[in-house]
């Protein structure tokens, strides 16, 4: 019974955003995804609310980017 109360309440984080999603990209995984994009110098990896936010270069110029949980990347001014 206490076993089935656990997983219940996990099960419940999990729906309500408490864990990370099954498919996150770890910091490995996302640097090699943004440096198959073209991009390098990736830094500044920080997770907000609109998902990833990273500093990079691409053609020589610094460029800021939000990698949303579905991996899009997005480049911001």
């Amino acid at each position: 019974m206490r076993k089935r109360i656990i997983c219940s309440a996990a099960a419940l984080l999990a729906i309500v955003g408490g864990l990370p999603p099954a498919q996150a990209l770890t910091n490995a995984e996302l640097v090699a995804k943004l440096q198959a994009a073209g991009y390098s110098e990736v830094s500044d990896i920080k997770s907000t609310a609109e998902g990833v936010v990273v500093r990079a270069v691409k053609d020589g110029k610094q460029v800021r980017l939000v990698v949303d949980s579905s991996g899009q990347i997005k480049q911001q001014n």
